[in-house]
């Protein structure tokens, strides 16, 4: 891990076109700007590990439903 300090209206740059900005520091809390292109995608690490456990979940797909609805269609005749 890279630990970098920096000051408000400073920036860093990750890459060529990724730069995390200071916008604003007010006690425990810093505001941070994040300029990257629209193929990076970007998220809070928690949102991040939401979308992670829900991908998770949707991969455990119960064989036996899934076997059976060709019968659903079938049915609807």
């Amino acid at each position: 891990m890279l630990i970098l300090a920096r000051k408000e209206n400073q920036s860093i740059m990750i890459g060529e076109d990724i730069e995390i900005s200071i916008l604003n520091i007010k006690g425990d809390h810093v505001k941070i700007g994040i300029d990257a292109p629209s193929d990076v995608k970007v998220y809070r690490k928690e949102v991040f590990e939401e979308i992670q456990a829900a991908n998770i979940e949707a991969v455990k797909t119960d064989l036996n439903a899934v076997k059976n609805i060709g019968t659903l269609f079938k049915n609807k005749k």
